[in-house]
């Protein structure tokens, strides 16, 4: 049984990195990539495709509400990558759903796939598709934000409580945590990062920059009337966004 397949996930170097350990898989074909939820939506309603690779957070349109926003009827068969909530992968499991817990290896995913294409081959995704449909539907939708990051360091991944980050700049199509005096790199754009960290402790001050609130000590003018954040490891950051709105938020938060 050949298996139409679409990755969806708004990180280019997630897809990329899916489709490499998929390789030459036999039985599987890779019909198309959607780097957004509203592409999705459109590309499962048109193309029908057998099974999704489906990123749990993105910006704007998680992968909750693309199957929010696609008919019961027509659902693929469906593996969810998520790459911090346990409370997700939990809710998955019950519902029997296979996912992927970022960073995964080649041989769970073969595996995940193998365990759909049992399903379509017995025919047994409309039960399972009743039951998902009903946990979607008592699910609050709300914004569900990271508590740990993690990271990949050579041979080990090391899981990076938020509430320890100073503050994150980008580095191109990477972002760099910075925690406890250490530099993190994660394969991740600031932008993405920035949609699924808790508002009311981090805030973006630059195009480049963002800041955990906890760890900020002050707000100071620089030599030229630049705005600086001085956080409370010594640290000055550039802030070229509202000085008035990061205020409001350090006084109250959100």
């Amino acid at each position: 049984m050949i298996l139409r397949a679409l990755i969806v996930d708004d990180e280019a170097l997630a897809r990329a990195r899916v489709r490499k350990l998929l390789g030459p898989a036999a039985g599987l074909e890779i019909i198309g990539e959607c780097a957004n939820g509203p592409e999705a939506i459109a590309t499962i309603k048109r193309d029908r495709p057998d099974l999704v690779f489906l990123d749990v957070q993105m910006p704007e349109v998680s992968g909750l509400e693309v199957l929010r926003a696609v008919p019961p009827e027509i659902w693929p068969a469906v593996i969810f990558i998520t790459a911090h909530d346990h409370h997700a992968v939990e809710a998955f499991e019950v519902q029997a759903v296979d996912y992927l817990l970022k960073p995964f290896s080649r041989e769970r995913l073969v595996a995940a796939v193998e365990r759909a294409r049992a399903r379509l081959e017995a025919r047994d995704t409309a039960a399972l598709n009743q039951r998902l449909a009903a946990w979607l539907n008592a699910t609050p939708q709300k914004p569900v934000y990271l508590d740990r990051i993690a990271v990949k360091t050579g041979s080990q991944t090391v899981f990076v409580n938020v509430r320890d980050i100073d503050a994150i700049e980008a580095a191109a199509n990477y972002a760099v945590l910075q925690a406890g005096g250490e530099n993190y790199i994660l394969r991740e754009t600031i932008t993405h990062l920035e949609a699924r960290l808790p508002p009311r402790i981090f805030q973006r001050i630059s195009r480049s920059t963002i800041v955990n609130l906890e760890r900020v000590k002050a707000v100071q003018s620089g030599p030229r009337g630049e705005s600086l954040v001085l956080l409370r490891n010594g640290r000055q950051l550039l802030m070229t966004r509202s000085l008035r709105e990061l205020q409001e938020k350090l006084q109250y938060p959100p």
